[in-house]
């Protein structure tokens, strides 16, 4: 089964508000960088790759949490809100009746997936 039908049967299987925050964040993904593939890894948690790791969404009992998985990738209107001194990754916690700033998420997206173009993080150091 291909990536994008497993990432579709995870987010079904998630309560109602969860799923409108998924397939949202799940559009806007896509619209910041057409390239971008689905996957399910670690059994059941979607993750959105290209040239590498992108991010991944897990949701819990009271909110979503959306894993970018690029330590340097600017962040000017801090969005992100969890995980600032993670050395590999960060995180937004999306809770129920909150949305993701679309505009800052995409120019998120937008940069970490430039920075896999170039290499990768890892490659391209702490600017």
């Amino acid at each position: 089964m291909g990536g994008e039908k497993l990432v579709d049967q995870y987010i079904v299987s998630l309560p109602n508000w969860q799923q409108q925050i998924c397939n949202n964040v799940r559009q806007l993904i896509h619209s910041a960088c057409p390239e971008i593939s689905e996957e399910i890894k670690f059994t059941n948690r979607p993750y959105f790759t290209f040239m590498g790791n992108i991010c991944a969404l897990l949701a819990t009992k009271d909110h979503v949490n959306i894993f970018i998985y690029d330590p340097i990738a600017p962040d000017p209107q801090n969005i992100i809100n969890q995980g600032h001194s993670n050395s590999t990754a960060r995180s937004i916690q999306v809770h129920k009746d909150h949305a993701v700033n679309e505009a800052a998420f995409v120019e998120l997206i937008k940069a970490v997936a430039e920075n896999n173009r170039r290499g990768g993080w890892r490659k391209l150091g702490v600017e």
